[in-house]
């Protein structure tokens, strides 16, 4: 996993972007909530981080089938539907949440991811050196 060394800095803004999106999304939908504890922002900034890292290597491996930006919109949008979408639905569902809370959290994740693809495919990946 070299590549996350190599693509540190562009990799490191991306996570900046999710947790000023998580703010809005908490400040629009979640107003009632309790408060954020340090630890609780210091799991979500490591979380997408990890996050970031993953789909930067995505973006970096991605096949060049399409131009570069469809690509990388594509991989985080491909990403979600995959893997974020059933797992928020499933997790959500089985804490009772209704729809309206599941369909909001899911796309928070789906702009986050985007967001996150956008931010450093304009910042720059590097591949590992062969």
């Amino acid at each position: 996993m070299i590549y996350i060394l190599i693509n540190f800095a562009p990799i490191l803004v991306a996570p900046a972007i999710g947790m000023l999106l998580g703010a809005a999304y908490r400040a629009t939908f979640d107003k009632g909530a309790v408060a954020l504890t340090i630890p609780t922002l210091v799991i979500a900034a490591l979380g997408l981080f990890w996050f970031a890292s993953i789909l930067a290597g995505a973006l970096i491996l991605a096949p060049p089938k399409a131009a570069p930006w469809i690509m990388a919109v594509g991989s985080a949008v491909v990403i979600w539907a995959g893997f974020v979408l059933p797992v928020v639905a499933i997790t959500q569902s089985y804490r009772g949440a209704r729809a309206g809370r599941i369909t909001r959290d899911a796309l928070f994740w789906l702009v986050t991811m985007i967001a996150q693809a956008v931010v450093m495919k304009a910042i720059g990946l590097v591949p590992p050196p062969a």
